[in-house]
């Protein structure tokens, strides 16, 4: 009797054999059909530290693979980039410095070291699936972005690229960066569907 074949569209099917440990949300086959499975992946992202670090529920920014409130006192400011006398540009330069400087080093990046402005403080800390999806769509909530600049922003901006190259000490999103934005193509592509809200059940 021979196994069946199965056909998949448009990408790949999402993988995480290149990590030692597979991500919680990319492990379905059938991801790459699946426009929920692919959201799971981004949400899987979305909600590292990496991520949530600079996307806190709040006004005060995270750090650390534990997302521990940011050490002194730091805030998010007018503009998301820090108050007057603590900007974020003060610590946070225009590269990671060296690895021989150990960890617990402010890291940069090329363009500008930031938060989303309070106007739109896209949380990611602590959102359901379905409320990250429906938020992350949201033009009055995202900054104005269509699905094309949501696109450019996950895919080419250095700030979320630095994700995956964080610097000494730091632990990269789970995910490669291909497999994100793959699955965030793949989602988009069908739509961009939101999980729907689960309910608790009794017994």
């Amino acid at each position: 009797m021979r196994a069946p074949i199965f056909v998949t569209a448009g990408f790949a099917a999402i993988s995480c054999s290149h990590a030692p440990a597979p991500a919680p949300a990319s492990a379905a086959p059938s991801a790459a059909s699946d426009p929920i499975a692919s959201f799971e992946t981004v949400r899987a992202v979305l909600q590292s530290p990496r991520c949530v670090n600079c996307h806190p529920n709040g006004d005060q920014p995270t750090q650390g693979d534990d997302s521990h409130i940011h050490q002194q006192s730091v805030q998010r400011g007018p503009s998301g980039r820090g108050v007057v006398g603590l900007a974020c540009s003060t610590c946070h330069g225009k590269a990671n410095p060296p690895d021989s400087y150990g960890a617990h080093m402010p890291p940069g990046v090329s363009t500008e070291w930031r938060l989303p402005p309070p106007e739109h403080r896209m949380v990611f800390a602590g959102r359901s699936s379905r409320e990250l999806c429906l938020q992350l769509k949201d033009r009055r909530q995202n900054g104005g972005l269509d699905i094309a600049g949501l696109t450019h922003h996950i895919a080419d901006d250095p700030l979320t690229r630095w994700g995956w190259s964080p610097g000494y000490g730091r632990k990269p999103v789970p995910v490669s960066h291909d497999e994100f934005v793959r699955a965030f193509k793949a989602w988009a592509g069908a739509g961009a569907p939101c999980p729907a809200e689960r309910v608790a059940r009794d017994g």
